[in-house]
């Protein structure tokens, strides 16, 4: 790891560097992850008159508003950064460096995050300008454990996407896994329905499945739906058991990938 740790502020440097250069590239990559902004005039419509299983219009408001800043913030694209690599054969240049592939990834996305939070920021000002602001939670404990979780589901999600962007290796097409996890991730994830509100059978399932822990946990953490603080350190812990393994997964898939990979794009 030393080697990795020496490089990375210079490759967080240059991962920012490029981020900047392709900026409007980026803005419209973050502008087609919306879709929470319509799910929520719909669920406020909904809720207009009287509470919806709890859920009051500022509790909709302040949960896919959460939603939009979750996404963006835990979102990344090394899936398609690997899987192109693999594709024309330049992924042996990265080999070939002193460093892991996967701490320039790493890196890459890392420096990304300041635009990101640059461009999610009015969001962030919607919601401490309407009734979503008596929603969200304001107790200094819970929130060191928002941030935590918000850590945990960008962890993983990276090893999701780095586990799908190694299957190139073997797969010719290995993107069209990613069209999957899309489908899954909407459906489990609470991006479209809050877990709360699906049936009983599907919001069980969701809890045991990854998806929940990349982007309806953070959230319903951030509106304050769990009783109390211990609650809340019990799920965070599962967000990162999850990345962990999910970072193991993506490291055997990446580490039997490499030793067939022959740069046939080169």
């Amino acid at each position: 790891m030393r080697p990795e740790l020496r490089a990375m502020p210079t490759m967080l440097r240059i991962g920012f560097a490029e981020t900047i250069a392709y900026r409007a590239e980026m803005i419209v990559w973050i502008l087609t992850t919306t879709m929470p902004l319509v799910m929520l005039s719909l669920w406020t419509s909904v809720a207009d008159e009287a509470p919806f299983r709890a859920y009051t219009q500022a509790d909709f408001v302040a949960y896919y508003l959460g939603a939009l800043v979750v996404r963006n913030l835990t979102s990344n694209w090394v899936a398609w950064q690997i899987s192109e690599e693999i594709r024309m054969g330049t992924l042996s240049m990265r080999l070939l460096r002193p460093v892991h592939p996967f701490a320039s990834y790493l890196a890459t996305h890392l420096a990304a995050l300041p635009l990101r939070a640059a461009v999610i920021l009015p969001v962030v000002g919607i919601m401490f300008l309407t009734d979503a602001r008596h929603v969200v939670i304001d107790d200094p404990g819970r929130i060191a454990l928002f941030v935590a979780s918000l850590a945990g589901a960008w962890l993983l999600t990276f090893g999701v996407f780095v586990a799908i962007g190694s299957l190139a290796f073997f797969l010719e097409k290995s993107l069209s896994l990613v069209e999957v996890y899309f489908g899954l991730f909407m459906l489990l994830s609470g991006y479209l329905i809050p877990i709360d509100l699906m049936p009983r059978w599907m919001s069980t399932a969701a809890e045991w499945l990854p998806f929940y822990y990349m982007l309806g946990l953070p959230v319903e953490i951030l509106i304050g739906r769990y009783p109390d603080t211990a609650s809340v350190a019990e799920v965070v812990a599962g967000t990162w058991a999850w990345a962990g393994a999910m970072l193991v997964i993506a490291a055997l898939a990446w580490r039997a990938g490499v030793k067939r990979f022959e740069a046939y794009g080169a």
